[in-house]
Protein backbone atom coordinates (compact mmCIF):
# COMPACT_ATOMS: atom_id res chain seq x y z
CA UNK A 1 0.00 0.00 0.00
CA UNK A 2 2.77 2.43 0.96
CA UNK A 3 4.76 1.56 -2.14
CA UNK A 4 1.73 2.00 -4.35
CA UNK A 5 1.00 5.43 -2.88
CA UNK A 6 4.56 6.51 -3.67
CA UNK A 7 4.19 5.17 -7.21
CA UNK A 8 1.07 7.19 -7.80
CA UNK A 9 2.86 10.38 -6.84
CA UNK A 10 5.63 9.85 -9.37
CA UNK A 11 5.36 12.17 -12.36
CA UNK A 12 5.64 11.11 -15.98
CA UNK A 13 8.83 13.15 -16.20
CA UNK A 14 10.34 11.15 -13.32
CA UNK A 15 9.27 7.90 -14.95
CA UNK A 16 10.79 8.99 -18.26
CA UNK A 17 14.04 9.87 -16.48
CA UNK A 18 14.13 6.45 -14.81
CA UNK A 19 13.53 4.80 -18.20
CA UNK A 20 16.32 6.82 -19.76
CA UNK A 21 18.72 6.03 -16.90
CA UNK A 22 17.83 2.34 -17.01
CA UNK A 23 18.45 2.14 -20.74
CA UNK A 24 21.78 3.90 -20.38
CA UNK A 25 22.76 1.57 -17.54
CA UNK A 26 21.84 -1.52 -19.58
CA UNK A 27 23.90 -0.27 -22.54
CA UNK A 28 26.83 0.44 -20.22
CA UNK A 29 26.61 -3.07 -18.79
CA UNK A 30 26.43 -4.64 -22.25
CA UNK A 31 29.47 -2.63 -23.35
CA UNK A 32 31.38 -3.65 -20.22
CA UNK A 33 30.58 -7.32 -20.80
CA UNK A 34 31.73 -7.01 -24.41
CA UNK A 35 34.97 -5.37 -23.29
CA UNK A 36 35.54 -8.05 -20.64
CA UNK A 37 34.91 -10.75 -23.21
CA UNK A 38 37.51 -9.16 -25.51
CA UNK A 39 40.09 -8.97 -22.72
CA UNK A 40 39.23 -12.25 -20.97
CA UNK A 41 41.70 -14.41 -22.81
CA UNK A 42 44.63 -12.04 -23.11
CA UNK A 43 47.71 -13.56 -21.52
CA UNK A 44 45.87 -16.65 -20.26
CA UNK A 45 47.59 -19.92 -21.02
CA UNK A 46 45.28 -22.36 -19.29
CA UNK A 47 42.35 -23.73 -21.29
CA UNK A 48 40.49 -24.28 -18.03
CA UNK A 49 40.78 -20.61 -17.08
CA UNK A 50 39.63 -19.55 -20.57
CA UNK A 51 36.66 -21.90 -20.37
CA UNK A 52 35.77 -20.65 -16.89
CA UNK A 53 35.92 -16.99 -17.94
CA UNK A 54 33.82 -17.69 -21.01
CA UNK A 55 31.21 -19.48 -18.90
CA UNK A 56 31.09 -16.65 -16.35
CA UNK A 57 30.71 -14.01 -19.07
CA UNK A 58 28.00 -16.09 -20.78
CA UNK A 59 26.13 -16.29 -17.48
CA UNK A 60 26.44 -12.55 -16.84
CA UNK A 61 25.35 -11.73 -20.40
CA UNK A 62 22.36 -14.05 -20.11
CA UNK A 63 21.37 -12.45 -16.81
CA UNK A 64 21.56 -8.98 -18.35
CA UNK A 65 19.38 -10.13 -21.25
CA UNK A 66 16.76 -11.45 -18.82
CA UNK A 67 16.82 -8.17 -16.87
CA UNK A 68 16.44 -6.20 -20.13
CA UNK A 69 13.50 -8.37 -21.15
CA UNK A 70 11.78 -7.83 -17.79
CA UNK A 71 12.39 -4.09 -18.05
CA UNK A 72 10.94 -4.04 -21.58
CA UNK A 73 7.84 -5.91 -20.46
CA UNK A 74 7.27 -3.50 -17.57
CA UNK A 75 7.81 -0.50 -19.83
CA UNK A 76 5.33 -1.91 -22.35
CA UNK A 77 2.73 -2.16 -19.60
CA UNK A 78 3.34 1.48 -18.67
CA UNK A 79 3.06 2.60 -22.30
CA UNK A 80 -0.16 0.62 -22.71
CA UNK A 81 -1.63 2.31 -19.62
CA UNK A 82 -0.74 5.74 -20.98
CA UNK A 83 -2.36 4.91 -24.33
CA UNK A 84 -5.46 3.59 -22.58
CA UNK A 85 -5.70 6.78 -20.50
CA UNK A 86 -5.48 8.94 -23.62
CA UNK A 87 -8.26 6.93 -25.27
CA UNK A 88 -10.56 7.67 -22.36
Amino acid sequence: SHIMSEYVRMTDTERDQIDQDAQMFMRTCADAIHQLRTEAHKGVQSAQVKEHRTAVLDFIEDYLKRVCKLYSEQRAIRVKRVIDKKRL
